[in-house]
């Protein structure tokens, strides 16, 4: 996900509602945890829109008996049991600034529509169709506005996001991208994509390795190279490979900005930089 620098009131009411998700979510069915996600981006839209509506939920200032009563009476019976114990929980935490709500809203409903991929057994899937449809809208510069564009309507954009995709994506895949398209909240739908893969490696404990190469990998490459980066991070790699003509020869490899380039390009210009001028 984008980096939102949350001050320390915010990232402790941040903790509290993920222990809340993750407390409500864990009997779910795979369809419950699809219901909960949706609902929860319903409300984050609904706050979006309303700004007053959202500055005095999160006000820390009025009581929070009054936050919770007005919770009460615009969400209790409009949305299922775990979505309403979320947004309440939300509600009576405090807050550093209004637009931590909207980030921690998406925050939970992304880990909410991943949950189902998880329970499904497709969470490499998923993180692999994430990544690879923003590597497609990176080299489509174009269709990645017009998915992004706020002045269009949002639903010619979702129908643009359908055709695109063109049943080759898992519902979670989906799920997550018509969200971000309905939603952008200022980001392009690219990097919504890159994030999106990044949160969904993170769910099984894994760092992402950006793997760019001149020649497609084997499966055994792919495996000997994440062997090799997992001893050196001390951590489970997710491999996110891309051809790319430009390197000559070799590859790169980018862990969390870290950048490992075992290229042909990436010496020469390392030795073009080592020449007096």
């Amino acid at each position: 996900m984008a980096a939102v620098s949350l001050q320390s009131t915010s990232r402790d009411s941040l903790g509290s509602a993920e222990e809340t998700l993750d407390r409500v979510a864990g009997g779910l069915s795979a369809q419950d945890l699809s219901t909960l996600g949706g609902e929860l981006y319903s409300v984050l839209r609904l706050l979006e829109s309303e700004r007053t509506l959202l500055r005095h939920l999160a006000d820390s200032t009025v009581p929070e008996e009054s936050r919770t009563g007005l919770a009460r009476a615009l969400f209790e019976n409009k949305i299922g049991p775990a979505a309403y114990e979320v947004v309440t929980d939300l509600v009576g935490s405090r807050w550093s600034r209004p637009s931590d709500v909207l980030y921690v809203l998406e925050t939970l409903a992304r880990r909410a529509l991943l949950g189902v991929a998880e329970a499904d057994g497709e969470l490499d899937d998923v993180e692999d169709e994430l990544f690879r449809f923003g590597r497609v809208l990176d080299r489509e510069p174009e269709l990645n506005s017009l998915l992004t564009d706020p002045s269009g309507p949002v639903d010619k954009r979702v129908e643009l996001l359908d055709t695109v995709l063109a049943d080759k994506a898992r519902p979670t895949t989906r799920a997550l991208l018509e969200q971000a398209v309905r939603s952008p909240r200022g980001r392009a739908l690219d990097l919504a994509a890159n994030d999106l893969a990044v949160l969904a490696a993170a769910r099984r404990d894994r760092y992402v390795a950006r793997v760019r190469t001149a020649v497609g990998l084997s499966q055994e490459q792919e495996q000997r190279l994440a062997e090799t980066l997992t001893r050196m991070y001390g951590r489970q790699m997710s491999l996110q490979v891309e051809l790319d003509e430009s390197l000559i020869g070799g590859l790169a490899v980018e862990v969390g900005g870290e950048l490992i380039d075992g290229s042909v390009a990436g010496r020469l210009a390392a030795a073009q930089r080592k020449l007096p001028h």
